[in-house]
Order: structure tokens, then sequence, then C-alpha cells
């Protein structure tokens, strides 16, 4: 019985996407990584591991070019050789802060292109290309809490969030029904100390009324950082309970 696990991960160039794809390679896991940039150093430790570590170059806003390219690459693998195949929706952006109306129309539409229709048809591509395979089939979409609750100058993100969380619903009833059906969640990993926390505690508070918010969260000490929230998103999508709930918090 093959022991091999492949695994898919957006954004893995950096942050936590980029502290998941380091704590994976570390515990064996074949890697294809998608994210604007390659990461030099990932592939030094795949290397120096002998581990087997892809990464495209891609930018996600043109995300039926990735899902067009994943179909074919996940078609040319052999699935009988592994145990479980993953996908990791985590790659986001935050478009400029600010009152919808003060963004422009080209920026929201980038940010939705890479936060939900990224994953929306990533997600299509990884089930459609993988159907046929015994191996066990997860995906796990990082959403955010503000999914779930609304701010103000955070309606694109927002938005995208709360998409990304009822097409999981959708996917985890239509998986239910399928022999050897998908396993999904859309998890909230937390707050976490990456490039966008940055962003948010250096908005115009005149823009944006819940910046202080975002640099008592850092000043207090309430951020973890990039590895162990990587640490506790990857716990969670190994728990035999993975996907029961489609909608789930790291802190519940």
């Amino acid at each position: 019985m093959t022991t091999r696990h492949l695994t898919i991960l957006t954004g893995a160039s950096r942050g936590m996407g980029l502290a998941m794809a380091q704590q994976l390679l570390a515990a064996g896991h074949d890697l294809l990584c998608i994210a604007r940039k390659p990461n030099e150093a990932l592939a030094a430790q795949a290397m120096a591991a002998g581990r087997r570590c892809e990464q495209w170059p891609q930018d996600l806003a043109r995300a039926d070019t990735a899902a067009a390219r994943l179909v074919t690459w996940l078609q040319g693998q052999a699935g009988a050789d592994y145990a479980s195949v993953t996908l990791i929706n985590n790659a986001g952006l935050i478009p400029r802060i600010a009152p919808l109306g003060e963004i422009p129309a080209v920026e929201l539409a980038e940010s939705l292109r890479v936060d939900l229709e990224a994953p929306l048809l990533l997600t299509s591509a990884f089930l459609r290309a993988t159907a046929g395979w015994q191996a066990a089939r997860k995906v796990l979409n990082i959403s955010s809490g503000l999914g779930r609750r609304a701010m103000a100058s955070q309606a694109a993100y927002c938005a995208a969030k709360a998409g990304m969380d009822h097409f999981t619903r959708c996917v985890a009833l239509e998986e239910a029904q399928r022999p050897n059906g998908a396993r999904v969640c859309s998890l909230a990993p937390g707050v976490i100390d990456t490039d966008m926390q940055v962003q948010l505690r250096s908005a115009d508070p005149a823009r944006f009324a819940d910046q202080g918010s975002f640099v008592g969260l850092k000043d207090k000490g309430l951020l973890s950082s990039p590895q162990d929230a990587a640490a506790m998103v990857l716990a969670y999508l190994a728990r035999p309970d993975f996907g029961s709930n489609p909608v789930a918090d790291i802190r519940d």
C-alpha cells in the first residue's frame, strides 16, 4: 500500500503558505506550489531533502489558465501512487483599504478573481481531474473571520470570503453523494502576523475605522506566527473528522 501524499498549495511563496509548504515537505509530501513567484529557499529545502516540489509562477487573477493547466498536470500523474491528494487554496489579497466607492473597478475585479474565482475554478479542476482516483481527496479553503463578520472598508474581501464559505458548503453536499467524494472545508485560521496584517495596520484611519483594532492585536502580541498558524491548520487538515463541518474556525 502506498504511503505517498500529494498536496497542491496556492500562495506558497511567503507567509503562512510558505510555512505550510515547508512543513509539508518536512513531512514527506510531494508538492505542487502555485504563486506569483517561486521561492528559492523552498526549492533548496526540497532538493536537500530529496523531495518533489514543483513551483508554478502564476498570477491567480488569470485563474482559468491555472485551472486548465492543473487539470492537464493531474491527468498526467499516476493517481494509484498516492494515498491522498489535497488542494489547499491559500492565496489571497486585499485591495486598497477604503470604502467601496473609493476603490477603482480594476482593483476590485482583481481581488475577487484571486480571492473567490481562483479557489472556485481550481477546486472544480481538482475534483474533475481526480474523480477516478482511489486516494483520499481533500480540499482546504483558507477563509477568514471577515467572511462571517462585516467590516467597513473591507467589502470586497468580506464578500469573497463569504462566497468561499458558501461554495464550500455546496461542494460538500455534492461530494457527499459521490463514491470517494472529496472532503472539503473552508477554515478561518485566526489572526496571523503576515504582510496582510501590515497592510491593515498601515491603512488610513480616516478610511478604515477598524485600523486601531489591528494595531492593538499586534501591540498586545495576539497574532500567531506564520509557522504556528501553519502547524495548526495542517493539524486540522489531518483530523479524522476533517470535512464534517464544511465551514470552520481554527479557534473553535
